[in-house]
């Protein structure tokens, strides 16, 4: 009998030892779980860090190394543009810009306009020059139109669907804190589409205000065009001829100055307010 028990014991002290190595050696895959967790959380910061550095030297060499070539690209733009308003001379068209304050530098601006014709733009672009006007377009024009659909994509402008509302108020965030980052000007046409007889539209405010947002330490500059809408009459062929083309640059407006609402309300009034019908 003491036989019996003894071997009982031996048997129930085998069974004690083998739960406390299986106990051990769960112990030890939790805890080497643990340590692989934390070893891999501990990769993905390295690779995030790694990450952020590498677009961070990225951009400085963008801006830095090869500024001078985004210089050179973005003085064809200016030329490219020049030469369409001499173009537009030869059809007796002419330019009038007219500054009612001085322009400040080196700070972000929105250039916010009303729209009468695709003959807005190169002006705009010209006249502007100094502060590097990068503008916010349909998508549509992002593709099929030689040399401008390519500066849209390439040079710093945004494409925006308007049939997506989730996709344009992305690019505007983003648009908004690339002016900030690089001190640029964008230029913006909230009436969304062009008035056909200069009368002007109601400002669609959503997308403006979002770029307002996200641009607290920047300018707003109301810009007012008359008379381009005459230049297209009578549509693309024949253009009309002997329009003059006048841009009234009213002084520049401080974001931090104003809510979004009050100061998108005060930029309308002041652009459709000098809107003429002559």
């Amino acid at each position: 009998m003491e036989q019996n028990k003894t071997g009982k014991y031996f048997k129930y002290a085998i069974g004690e030892i083998a739960l406390v190595v299986i106990g051990i050696l769960i112990a030890l895959q939790i805890n080497n779980n643990n340590e692989a967790k934390k070893d891999r959380a501990f990769e993905l910061k390295m690779l995030k860090e790694l990450s952020i550095a590498l677009k961070s030297d990225i951009n400085y060499i963008s801006n830095h190394a090869v500024g001078y070539r985004i210089a050179e690209v973005e003085k064809s733009v200016d030329y490219f543009n020049w030469t369409i308003l001499r173009c537009l001379n030869i059809l007796g068209t002419r330019f009038t810009m007219e500054y009612l304050d001085t322009i400040p530098k080196n700070v972000p601006i929105i250039i916010v306009s009303n729209h009468q014709s695709m003959w807005d733009i190169p002006p705009i672009i010209w006249y502007l020059r100094k502060l590097h006007p990068k503008f916010v377009s349909k998508i549509e024009l992002g593709k099929g139109i030689p040399a401008i659909s390519y500066n849209l994509r390439h040079g710093g402008s945004i494409l925006i669907d308007r049939k997506n509302p989730k996709q344009a108020l992305g690019e505007m965030m983003k648009f908004g804190k690339y002016l900030v980052e690089y001190n640029r000007s964008g230029v913006i046409f909230p009436e969304g589409t062009r008035s056909r007889d200069g009368k002007p539209k109601r400002f669609k405010t959503k997308g403006l205000k979002v770029l307002i947002e996200h641009t607290p330490n920047a300018l707003v500059l109301p810009v007012t065009i008359n008379n381009s809408w005459k230049t297209l009459r009578y549509g693309k062929f024949p253009l009309g001829i002997g329009a003059h083309l006048k841009f009234n640059v009213h002084s520049s407006l401080a974001v931090k100055d104003f809510t979004p609402e009050k100061l998108i309300e005060l930029v309308e009034k002041q652009i459709t307010e000098a809107i003429t019908y002559d």
